[in-house]
């Protein structure tokens, strides 16, 4: 799977999706034009999403993200069955053992929202601007391991991100080599 293209100031609208969350909630990137939107490319059984999640790293992410009007969206895209392909009592009892506090979690198990955003690990970021152009893409800090201190000396690419954008700024690093586990997709 080829990366994403790199973000510019001609960057190509997100591509969108409309789909039901693990809530029923219909979820598009469309709906949140005029918001800004954090992609979380998630696998709950993955060592390194385990580093960010266990750690409170992502989820204190996630409610800053909510105070300040940013819409995030953790998706999963690993096929049925597959490793990290949780549902019902065993998502919950994910999410609450993390303190998970995203706005939706999708289930991608087709894998085509993945697929078109050519997410290839997890956790997988993407940033959104209001106007539906990708600002970012790729790893959620610098430092590609699953030990929880690094997180403190890792430049977090995706607070980064989102400081620049809400100051009007460009996004000083728009592309990033994702790490992690390997998203798996169907087939």
């Amino acid at each position: 799977m080829r990366p994403w293209p790199r973000p510019s100031a001609s960057a190509s609208a997100a591509p969108d999706f409309t789909v039901k969350d693990v809530g029923g909630k219909t979820q598009s990137i469309h709906q949140y034009r005029g918001k800004i939107v954090v992609l979380d490319w998630v696998d709950p059984e993955c060592s390194f999403d385990l580093k960010h999640y266990t750690s409170g790293n992502i989820p204190s992410m996630q409610k800053e993200a909510k105070k300040e009007g940013i819409v995030w969206l953790s998706i999963n895209s690993a096929g049925k069955g597959l490793q990290g392909d949780f549902a019902g009592a065993q998502l919950a009892g994910w999410q609450h053992k993390v303190d998970w506090s995203a706005d939706s979690y999708i289930r991608d198990q087709n894998g085509q929202i993945g697929k078109a955003y050519h997410a290839t690990a997890t956790p997988g970021m993407y940033v959104i601007k209001k106007d539906g152009t990708l600002a970012y893409a790729g790893a959620i800090d610098s430092i590609a391991s699953n030990d929880v201190a690094d997180i403190a000396k890792a430049t977090n690419y995706v607070k980064q991100a989102l400081a620049e954008i809400q100051a009007g700024k460009p996004v000083s690093v728009p592309v990033s080599r994702q790490y992690g586990c390997t998203i798996k997709y169907a087939g």
